[in-house]
């Protein structure tokens, strides 16, 4: 049985994942879809999701509002893994994080067929280096550790927060979410969603959210500076 998954990023669901619901999916605000949003600016049946031919399928059902894949508005689009659809308010990611990942590499591996940046490791660098006889001045730096979105590499959240840390903790993570988002959702994707870009002010908020996350943990790591 062919199976998709979609994790709320932006709405009123959002933290939401509904995962492995069986093709053909509907989605909607009404009780009867598949995949049902709390979103008064979503239609009644607003998308539908089919397979055919190997493919996933997206086709909007004449909504009121439309729908977005990657920012571009659409009436029937082939979806790939980490595909953003922006239906009413609600900004959904297409796929697990498995499916994602395996995409990633995917693309990443083409590129490099092509002349594009490939990735050496250090121990591999360090053999051709023997095999040439060549005298290492200086030993080559580690590569840190890709970063992944899978559940088993998420470090775990804190247990037994008091009521008045989780309400902060909701809060900062509101906070920078909703700058991720302000940045995505203008979002320029080609036609296979493997190029995106991004103006010059959503730059500059992703990168003010890198800064204060950089903030938030000095602060967690060394309180005694910022009581």
């Amino acid at each position: 049985m062919t199976t998709v998954t979609f994790l709320v990023l932006e709405g009123v669901d959002k933290g939401r994942v509904f995962r492995d619901l069986p093709i053909p999916v509907t989605i909607g605000r009404e009780e009867g879809n598949v995949l049902r949003l709390n979103d008064e600016r979503v239609s009644r049946y607003h998308a539908k999701i089919q397979h055919d031919e190997g493919d996933t399928i997206l086709t909007d059902l004449d909504s009121t509002n439309g729908t977005r894949v990657n920012g571009s508005t659409v009436q029937i689009r082939r979806l790939r893994a980490g595909d953003q659809l922006s239906i009413g308010r609600t900004m959904l990611l297409y796929g697990t994080m498995e499916e994602i990942e395996a995409r990633r590499a995917s693309y990443s591996k083409a590129a490099a067929g092509t002349g594009g940046t490939q990735t050496i490791r250090a121990n591999e660098l360090a053999e051709a280096s023997g095999r040439a006889n060549l005298p290492s001045k200086k030993p080559v730096p580690q590569q840190p550790p890709e970063w992944s979105a899978r559940d088993e590499d998420i470090p775990p959240m804190p247990n037994k927060l008091s009521g008045a840390q989780a309400a902060r903790l909701a809060e900062i993570f509101d906070y920078l979410h909703r700058g991720i988002t302000t940045s995505v959702e203008n979002i320029d994707a080609n036609e296979d969603g493997t190029e995106v870009k991004l103006g010059f002010n959503e730059w500059q908020t992703v990168q003010a959210v890198q800064m204060l996350l950089a903030r938030f943990g000095r602060m967690v790591a060394e309180p005694e500076h910022h009581g």
